[in-house]
């Protein structure tokens, strides 16, 4: 199949050759020389880009000064900042990930033996020319970055609609096919030439005076604030009716984000899981045409043997076999879409919902190999996901599409078709006469239980497999049995996410060292105050001792439980306890 998709997406890039249409672009070449814009804005804003440490005396970079830092397009781990901007770069790259996905672009001609070290190549490529998009969107600078950026993606903008523009039509979809393949492309390009002329003017305004500056990036979120706060409080008994929407599939909480990873991954998927099922569509047009030309030979013996011949009717069943097939592929396009689009959404709700219970401290919905996964495992987890995921839905569509195909066909060849050819009181009697057998025989056959014990065992070996393809999709849950998880590396690569995720931007944990750098800087201006608190009030001066002792009566008494953790002297447990007791009561 992968060879079939290499094939048929060099022939989609090559179909003006051999139709009447001739671009003026050739858009593995332009990418290419899109390298050269590229690394020039990349050595601007590395220029621009102070370093923090400088090397020492003996060291030849000492001659660069502070300049030429090192450019971070994108915190793939504590990002929450311009999110779907960088979901939006991500999608514009979707063509050329498409492409990767298929082993098709392939910019070396080396042996077969080094073709990874081609396909890694041709990664780094597409990777760097479109590492613009995200430095700039990433930089300090935003009056320049944006200027660059802007220039970037209007050549790339023009380029596409010039490709498009040329040659629009083609020999699969017919029409706009082109357009077809290139407008989410278009799309995203154009949102992001809308997101730098917006960082550009709110630049310009903030250089000439108009705007006060952004603050430096918080530490503490305004969700993550909102959080914490939120557990500091008392609960309360919920009043509001939930909609059935809330209760059955998604309710919106205002004190959490997805980070800018998850929505880059899923805006992502979208589109290439759109582009695939294009592909596979332009794929069964040209399998049809196959047939079709095989049908017209069919059917031309059929005329030569006036209908008489011997190889008649087992053609006949051939040319219906055919028409079944076709029909229903075609049917089957749309749930199969439906079920990955679902599981795209249901994979933000697990999301949610597991790394929820990860700040809670809550581990039961993980096997227990994963409760303390190793350090490096999570790292390598977090940076295999996002392509994984990936890979999962669309190599997931395409076996759910095939499986979605078999079960159609299965119930065309035992339903439909039955009763279309008028056998369906046939088909009813032979069901009922097999239902009596069964009742009057089950008594004999209990003594041959033994050897129908194979069908039972080959029933659940069917089974398991039937719900693993289903299921291969689904990333977030695994599809090995209790004990062998560790063999599912697509489930591994998500309990490593989650890890990484819940250790580096657990409200809580966060909350904690923004109060520790906000005392710190404190300090070092030499402030009275030396606490932050979420909630700043103006009021009297309070001892720091009296207001500690204030935080942790109010802790204890939400809750009770932690007094028996305390290390405390003889007898003051038991006071404690008591008085605890006494305030929660009143």
């Amino acid at each position: 199949m992968r060879k079939q998709a290499v094939c048929l997406l060099s022939f989609l890039r090559t179909r003006q050759l051999n139709g009447t249409c001739t671009s003026s672009v050739d858009m593995e070449l332009f990418l290419h020389y899109s390298l050269i814009p590229s690394l020039f804005i990349i050595l601007i804003l590395s220029f621009l880009q102070r370093r923090e440490y400088r090397r020492q005396r003996d060291d030849t970079s000492y001659l660069l000064g502070n300049r030429f830092g090192i450019i971070m397009p994108l915190d793939f781990v504590g990002t929450f900042s311009n999110r779907w901007s960088y979901g939006i770069a991500f999608g514009a790259t979707a063509n050329k990930v498409m492409f990767l996905f298929s082993e098709g672009y392939q910019p070396l001609q080396i042996p077969h033996w080094a073709q990874a070290f081609e396909l890694l190549i041709g990664g780094l490529e597409v990777g760097l020319s479109h590492f613009p998009f995200f430095a700039c969107l990433s930089s300090e600078f935003q009056l320049v970055s944006s200027t660059l950026g802007f220039c970037y993606s209007l050549i790339w903008f023009a380029v596409t609609v010039l490709q498009v523009s040329q040659c629009p039509h083609g020999q699969f979809v017919g029409k706009y096919e082109t357009l077809v393949f290139y407008w989410p492309s278009l799309l995203c390009l154009a949102f992001l030439l809308g997101r730098f002329l917006y960082m550009f003017v709110k630049a310009l305004r903030v250089h000439l005076g108009w705007e006060l500056q952004v603050e430096e990036k918080p530490v503490l979120e305004a969700h993550q604030a909102e959080h914490v706060k939120q557990l500091l409080r008392t609960p309360r008994p919920q009043e509001e009716k939930k909609s059935w929407f809330q209760t059955r599939i998604y309710e919106w909480d205002p004190c959490f984000q997805f980070p800018s990873r998850m929505i880059g991954t899923i805006v992502l998927a979208f589109i290439c899981l759109y582009l695939f099922i294009v592909i596979e569509f332009c794929m069964f047009v040209y399998v049809r045409d196959e047939l079709d030309m095989f049908e017209n030979k069919l059917e031309s013996y059929i005329n030569s043997m006036n209908h008489s011949g011997i190889l008649t009717p087992g053609i006949l069943q051939v040319k219906q076999l055919i028409s079944v097939t076709e029909g229903v592929w075609v049917a089957t396009i749309l749930p199969a879409s439906l079920t990955c689009v679902s599981y795209l959404f249901h994979i933000l709700v697990c999301y949610r919902k597991h790394i929820k219970r990860l700040w809670a401290g809550d581990k039961h919905f993980l096997p227990l190999k994963f409760h303390n996964p190793a350090s490096s495992e999570s790292v390598v987890a977090i940076a295999r996901y996002s392509g994984w995921q990936i890979a999962y839905i669309l190599w997931g569509y395409l076996i759910i599409h095939v499986v979605q195909s078999l079960c159609g066909m299965a119930i065309m060849y035992g339903l439909v078709l039955p009763i279309v050819h008028k056998q369906g009181l046939e088909m009813l009697r032979g069901l009922g006469i097999g239902m009596k057998a069964f009742h009057n025989f089950s008594y004999f056959l209990f003594f041959y239980n033994v050897l129908l014990g194979l069908g039972a065992c080959l029933s659940r070996l069917l089974i398991s497999c039937f719900l693993g393809m289903w299921l291969i999709a689904r990333i977030d849950r695994t599809i090995m049995q209790s004990g062998y998880e560790g063999a599912d590396m697509g489930f591994s690569a998500w309990i490593g996410m989650l890890y990484v995720d819940h250790y580096h931007t657990n409200p809580v944990l966060v909350s904690f060292c923004h109060i520790l750098i906000t005392d710190h800087r404190e300090r070092k201006l030499q402030q009275t105050t030396k606490y932050w608190c979420l909630n700043q009030s103006a009021g009297p001066r309070v001892s720091a001792r009296s207001r500690t002792r204030w935080l942790l009566l109010q802790t204890l008494i939400k809750n009770p439980r932690l007094v028996m953790l305390r290390k405390s002297k003889l007898g003051h447990s038991s006071q404690e306890s008591q008085i605890l007791m006494t305030c929660s009561e009143s």
